[in-house]
This record gives C-alpha cells, sequence and structure tokens, in this order.
C-alpha cells in the first residue's frame, strides 16, 4: 500500500482535528507512503467520496472519526477490492473495538504499514448500508435525540438515556426469517454483524462478522427491579444469560411493527425512518478491512 485516502470528519467525537492531517503525512513520509484528505461536509459525502474513488483510486482508505465515518467509508468501498483502514476518533468506535483496532491514534496509525486484510460480511437494512449494529426500540429514541442535541460524547448519551428509560413504551415486534418466527414485545431489538456497541454493551457475544449470518438480539420487557442485574449482565458478555433477552440467528429477515407506516432505526449511530416493515439481508464477505496483524504462539 502506497497511496493512501484518509477521510476525516471534523465534528465527530471531541477531539481538535485540526493538527491530524499533518500527524498523518508524517507518519506516512517516514514509511515511503503518500497521503491525500477528504473531508466530510454532511453533504453528498458518499457521493463525492466514490467520484474521489473514481478518479483517484487508492491502495486503502483510512475512515478518521467514529462510526458513522467507518460506516461512510465502508459503503463506498463495500464490493470492490480497495480495503478500508480505521482510526477511531468518535464517541463509540464500536467496530474498531470489534476488531482489535487500538483507540490510541499512534498506534492505529501502524496499520500504514503492519496490518492483515479480513474480510466482513455487510448488511443491508431498509435496503440501507450496515457494517456493524443496527437497531429499533430505545437506543434508537436515544440515538435519535442524541443526533438532534449540540453535546458529544458518551457523557451526553448516558444523560439522555436515564431522562428518556422512565417514559419510554416497548412496541410490538412480528419477525420472520428464513429460519423462524418471533413476536412479541420488546424493549429493544438488535441487528447485529458484530458483538459491542460503542458504549461497551456486549449486545451479542461470540458473534463473528465474517460467517455470512447475523443474529436479531432481543431484549424483551423487564421489570425496575430486573434492570441492574441486566444492565450487568450487558457489560460482562452475558447476554444469553437473562430470562429478558433472546437471540435469533439468519441470513435474511423481515421485521414488522404492527400499526406503523414508518419505523425509527438506527443503524451504525445515525438514526434514519425506513418504511414499515424493515427488510433485513447479509452480503458475505463484501467488505476487506485493515486489522492488526494476528500474534504468533510463543
Amino acid at each position: 500500500m502506497q497511496h493512501l485516502l484518509f477521510v476525516l470528519n471534523p465534528i465527530s467525537g471531541d477531539i481538535d482535528k485540526a493538527p491530524l492531517p499533518d500527524t498523518i503525512r508524517a507518519y506516512c513520509t517516514q514509511r515511503g507512503r503518500t497521503a491525500e484528505f477528504f473531508q466530510t461536509t454532511g453533504e453528498d459525502d458518499l457521493l463525492r467520496l466514490r467520484g474521489w474513488l473514481a478518479t483517484t483510486p487508492p491502495d486503502a482508505v483510512f475512515a478518521a472519526g467514529g462510526d458513522g465515518t467507518v460506516s461512510l467509508v465502508a459503503e463506498a468501498l463495500s464490493g470492490t477490492a480497495v480495503p478500508l483502514g480505521i482510526l477511531p476518533l468518535g464517541s463509540g468506535n464500536g467496530l474498531a473495538k470489534d476488531l482489535g483496532i487500538p483507540l490510541v491514534l499512534d498506534l492505529a496509525l501502524a496499520l500504514i504499514w503492519d496490518y492483515q486484510i479480513r474480510p466482513l460480511d455487510t448488511l443491508r437494512v431498509g435496503g440501507r448500508f450496515v457494517v456493524h449494529l443496527a437497531d429499533l426500540g430505545f437506543n434508537a429514541c436515544i440515538v435519535d435525540r442524541f443526533d438532534q442535541g449540540d453535546v458529544r460524547g458518551p457523557a451526553a448519551y448516558v444523560r439522555i438515556a436515564t431522562q428518556e428509560y422512565a417514559a419510554y413504551q416497548p412496541a410490538t415486534y412480528h419477525i420472520e426469517t428464513n429460519q423462524e418466527i418471533w413476536a412479541g414485545e420488546a424493549f429493544m431489538v438488535t441487528l447485529a454483524n458484530a458483538n459491542t456497541f460503542g458504549s461497551n454493551v456486549v449486545i451479542n457475544p461470540d458473534s463473528k462478522p465474517d460467517d455470512g449470518q447475523f443474529e436479531i438480539c432481543l431484549i424483551k420487557p423487564f421489570p425496575n427491579a430486573a434492570a441492574p442485574a441486566l444492565l450487568y449482565r450487558l457489560y460482562t458478555s452475558g447476554f444469553d444469560d437473562s430470562d429478558y433477552t433472546h437471540r435469533l440467528r439468519c441470513q435474511q429477515a423481515l421485521i414488522q411493527v404492527p400499526g406503523a407506516d414508518i419505523v425509527l432505526v438506527q443503524l451504525d449511530g445515525e438514526p434514519h425512518y425506513l418504511p414499515n416493515p424493515v427488510t433485513v439481508e447479509i452480503l458475505p464477505q463484501s467488505l476487506r478491512v485493515l486489522v492488526p496483524p494476528a500474534k504468533s504462539a510463543e
């Protein structure tokens, strides 16, 4: 990899990114690489990025930002041979955590020259691209409120979640997969091609992002008294140990919320309203990602 493109999101997380191009350029020069930069604006970013890739194809594209930036670059590269690199500079950095990519910039920059390429599955949810996690229900509501606010960072997310929890009403879902049918009330429905939210909640233990299938992780309505134990299990990979959780494994799904015309869905950290019912399908090994090389056994 000699010619590298870095996609910068100037507002992700709460990090000053002004010095970032000089830092990246210095690392690349040191290792005999060339660096170009594409800055997102929130206006036609995917279209502009695809145009750049068509006219000046790089050897790899690094997403320097949070989960939204990673999803943007991943969608542009999905189905191509050009690999995705991640410099995790957002509030959550969920996919980077799942793939073992260092959260410290200097260490993540080592992927410029020290890496292996891992193929990953991706999802289509309501026709939209997802590389990590999507959900309906409580978390989608929180992400929507968070997106409308001016404050970023984990503290803002926790504050909003605490405010919304008491008044939140679970919805009824009808889920039909290529394997089974499930119907009932749910506090949250997560469509997972990965393990962990950026908040470190392990929603899908033992999942593999390259096995050609995804999981639908259900949290059923629970009494307030059960919340501390459930939360503990979600932070300690004990999702399957609760009476209020259930997982479905599949390759395709149709998710319906009876009585609704549109449904609020969180897609890779971004809120969207999608037509009801919501279709979900997996695209096996459709994305190539740079990850740290496996450590050899001693």
